[in-house]
């Protein structure tokens, strides 16, 4: 094992690695005042693929660093005047460790994560206010056409309407003369990104959001035709559909709180029932 190889250099640093004491299996490597380095911590940390210099490098670095943590920090234990105070952190820190990792497994064996459409739907509709958008989105159709394609005016009629016959004759048009055709009507789609697709700035594009459904463009060389069949500004209302991730979280987390409120609540009632809890006011 790569390790073997540090052992010549590791045993200058064990003082008393002799004495009695259970190492629960592990083979003790270094000792100072009853703190132990153990030979399959140094094999963890040691990185794969170093050279046998590298790694006996390592290990002295590695053994050098562990040993001046243990001196220091009992430098620092028998310095500090306030111990009292620490230990009393120390237990507050316990505690609340305990606490949460109680209140995890208790959450986990009892409580659902499952959120009905109509709980999620009620929660969005009762807290709109809670969901605003960082960017404004739409819902349409685009199709980019190079400036001579034919039958622009069949185009300009059936990008229009929201009918199926003329999606079905806009979408057949396209395969033969679009250079770009996407369909959003059904999923919202940051302005952003359309934009990009077209010879115009986000802000004035969603200037002429703010105005038109419908929006004709052109540069040197294509036509471009936006069809919106929804729009939503930056700062407005997120739609459900985005909102949906966030809205099952805070759900989530409200079933959650009251969930442990109502565990505090009746083993607090169990405790007075029981004379548990007893007052010396």
């Amino acid at each position: 094992m790569r390790i073997i190889c540090l052992l010549a250099v590791i045993t200058v640093f064990c003082t008393s690695c002799t004495k009695q004491y259970d190492h629960g299996g592990k083979k003790p490597l270094v000792e100072i005042d009853g703190n132990y380095l153990y030979y399959e911590d140094l094999q963890t940390a040691l990185p794969a693929g170093l050279s046998k210099d590298d790694s006996l490098l390592f290990a002295e670095h590695y053994i050098q660093s562990w040993a001046e943590d243990v001196l220091l920090s009992s430098k620092a234990a028998s310095n500090i005047p306030n111990n009292a105070e620490i230990e009393r952190l120390v237990s507050n820190y316990r505690k609340s460790l305990v606490l949460h990792s109680y209140q995890q497994q208790l959450i986990s064996q009892k409580l659902s994560k499952d959120i009905s459409e109509q709980e999620l739907n009620e929660f969005y509709e009762n807290n709109k206010d809670l969901f605003k958008l960082d960017y404004s989105l739409v819902k349409g159709l685009l199709l980019k056409v190079p400036l001579n394609a034919p039958r622009l005016n069949d185009v300009r009629k059936w990008y229009k309407s929201d009918s199926q016959e003329s999606l079905d004759q806009l979408e057949k048009y396209s395969f033969q003369n679009a250079v770009k055709y996407e369909y959003f009507r059904d999923n919202w789609i940051p302005v952003s990104e359309i934009s990009d697709l077209l010879p115009l700035s986000i802000t004035d594009l969603e200037e002429q959001l703010d105005k038109n459904k419908n929006i004709e463009l052109q540069d040197s060389l294509y036509r471009y035709f936006l069809a919106v069949n929804d729009y939503r500004e930056k700062g407005g209302e997120e739609p459900l559909e985005f909102a949906r991730g966030e809205a099952k979280e805070m759900l989530i987390n409200i079933k959650q709180v009251d969930f442990m409120r109502q565990v505090k609540d009746d083993l607090y009632r169990q405790a007075v029932k029981r004379n548990k809890i007893k007052h010396n006011y």
